[in-house]
């Protein structure tokens, strides 16, 4: 196996091996993955998102998640408002306790960042890291949403 391809598996199975950790980490809030990253988003948004914004926000689900926004609502973690501006638009935004949840998921997330940190040998290693995946993500939907949230901060 050359080295490209041992990155590229070794991409597939850090994201696997991540997401699983990531899963076990959260199961004790009942949230998912993806579940916490509509939490985290709407918790640093400005405003009320529509699902099209929030959708453009997200790396676990490209297009319109509009599944996974009717799971975070049903649940109670988040509420559909009415657009001030254009009645007929719909957004939304975290209920108290999706903004409890949402604190609870980024403690989570604090600690899971620790462990990789820890991991990094230093801050031109992770420098190097974080360009090398940029390049591969660049071109696609999940790339656009970092990128996009990136600029949000």
């Amino acid at each position: 196996m050359d080295r490209i391809e041992e990155l590229r598996y070794l991409v597939l199975a850090a994201q696997r091996e991540g997401n699983r950790r990531l899963t076990d980490a959260l199961r004790p809030l009942g949230v998912t993955p993806a579940q916490a990253e509509v939490l985290t988003v709407l918790a640093g948004s400005d405003g009320p998102l529509s699902v099209k914004e929030l959708g453009t926000l997200l790396v676990c689900e490209t297009g319109s998640p509009s599944r996974l926004t009717r799971t975070v609502v049903t649940a109670g973690w988040a509420q559909q408002v009415r657009d001030e501006v254009d009645g007929r638009l719909t957004r939304l935004r975290l209920t108290t306790s999706g903004t409890a949840l949402a604190q609870r998921v980024r403690d989570v997330e604090t600690a899971f960042h620790a462990r990789l940190a820890a991991a990094l040998e230093d801050d031109e290693g992770t420098a190097s890291t974080v360009r090398v995946l940029r390049v591969l993500v660049s071109d696609g939907p999940s790339g656009a949403a970092i990128e996009r949230r990136r600029s949000r901060t």
